[in-house]
């Protein structure tokens, strides 16, 4: 897969690493996604407080 200049500006600005890294590196690759996880789980944590509230 080719990455464009986009894709690696997000990878440095949310992860702090470079796309041919987190490409590479099945270490760095698997932080990264188990930091993506815990934020969506969080990020729905607070989707379903939110509707608690409002319903």
């Amino acid at each position: 897969m080719r990455y464009t200049s986009e894709m690696e500006k997000a990878m440095q600005g949310s992860h702090g690493i470079g796309y041919e890294e987190y490409q590479l590196k099945h270490d760095v690759r698997m932080e990264v996604e188990q930091r993506r996880e815990k934020e969506y789980v969080k990020s729905q944590r607070m989707i379903a407080d939110i509707d608690r509230k409002i319903f």
